[in-house]
C-alpha cells in the first residue's frame, strides 16, 4: 500500500486515447464492442493500479450500452477515475468518447463502472487501498453514488442466487408469445400439482 492514507481521485486520472483502425472492426464496419471493452479494461487498471500502486484484477464490470457506433479513424479516448474505494476494493468509472478526427465531431459512446481489487504481489491476496480525499460536491456525488451501485449489484446478486426455477405451465406459455419454438414435449415434463 502506498504511504499516503488518502488520494485525490484526480491523483490517479488517466486518459487513454488511441485511433481505430481497420483490424478492429467487425462484420458491420464499426469497431468490435470487444475491442472497446478491452481498452476500457486497461484504462480502469491503470487507474487502479496508480492509486492502490499494487496490481490489481478486475472484479466486476457495470452494465455497458453503446450508445453511438465508432468507426475507422475515429480516436477513442477513454477517461477513468476512481470514484469509490473500500478496504481492497475500487470502483473506477469510465467514459468512452469517439471524435472523429476530419469533421472535429466529438460521440459519448458508453459509460460503465470496473470495480478492482488490488492484490498484493507476494501473497496474491487483497490488499488494502488508500482511502480518498473529496474535495468537491462532484467528488462526493461520485462516491456516494457509486457507494450506492455497489450495495444495489451485491443485494441483486443475492436475490438472483436465492430464487429458484422450477419450470411451469405460465413460463412455457410466456415462451410461446416471446421470439421462442418449444419443444412440446416440455409440458409433461410439468409437475402436477
Amino acid at each position: 500500500m502506498s504511504e499516503l492514507l488518502f488520494k485525490k481521485p484526480t491523483d490517479s486520472d488517466v486518459l487513454l486515447s488511441v485511433v481505430m483502425h481497420p483490424e478492429d472492426t467487425n462484420a458491420n464496419n464499426t469497431i468490435f464492442g470487444g475491442r472497446i471493452l478491452a481498452l476500457m479494461d486497461q484504462a480502469a487498471y491503470a487507474c487502479a493500479c496508480k492509486h492502490a500502486r499494487a496490481v490489481t484484477v478486475t472484479a466486476s464490470i457495470n452494465t455497458v450500452n453503446f450508445l453511438t457506433p465508432i468507426y475507422v479513424g475515429d480516436l477513442v479516448s477513454i477517461k477513468a477515475r476512481v470514484n469509490y474505494v473500500g478496504q481492497s476494493s475500487m470502483m473506477v468509472g469510465i467514459r468512452v468518447e469517439a471524435e472523429n478526427l476530419i469533421t472535429g465531431e466529438l460521440r459519448h459512446s458508453n459509460s460503465s463502472y470496473f470495480t478492482m481489487v488490488a492484490i498484493d504481489h507476494v501473497t496474491k491476496k487483497p490488499t488494502t487501498v488508500p482511502g480518498l480525499q473529496l474535495e468537491t460536491s462532484d467528488e462526493v456525488r461520485r462516491f456516494v453514488r457509486s457507494y450506492t451501485r455497489k450495495m444495489k449489484q451485491q443485494q441483486n446478486l443475492k436475490n438472483f442466487q436465492a430464487q429458484t426455477f422450477s419450470l411451469n405451465k405460465e413460463h412455457l406459455d410466456w415462451c410461446q408469445t416471446q421470439n421462442a419454438r418449444l419443444n412440446p414435449a416440455l409440458y409433461s415434463l410439468i409437475k402436477a400439482d
